[in-house]
């Protein structure tokens, strides 16, 4: 089985998938790996896979304040989320990460889902 990473951007403001999210990977020296952007389900399924899904320390970051910026939403300057951040591990390079993001202008929070 070859292990993969997926995430999901939940917009807990307004009860639906957050749609066009820009998300990076980094891994633990903090070089890009891979981009995406979450799609009309808030999902982007498959941002690392296969032979370059290795064991080791990786950083998610999601571009929130641009997706609420697109919604008409009126920040304050700076918002108070602009990037959020998510370092996590991977111990199994043969399993599934999934990563979701609850988000809402001033909070979130995150869990290791499947």
């Amino acid at each position: 089985m070859t292990g993969y990473l997926s995430t999901h951007v939940l917009d807990t403001a307004h009860g639906m998938p957050a749609s066009g999210v820009a998300v990076g990977l980094f891994d633990s020296e903090g070089e890009p790996i891979a981009r995406g952007t979450t799609d009309a389900d808030g999902r982007v399924p498959s941002l690392l896979a296969g032979e370059d899904f290795l064991l080791g320390s990786y950083t998610l970051e999601f571009e929130i304040g641009d997706y609420y910026r697109r919604l008409g939403l009126d920040l304050p300057d700076p918002a108070f989320l602009e990037t959020v951040v998510i370092a996590f591990g991977v111990s199994d390079e043969g399993a599934h990460y999934h990563v979701p993001l609850l988000v809402s202008p001033y909070g979130y929070t995150t869990y290791r889902g499947s």
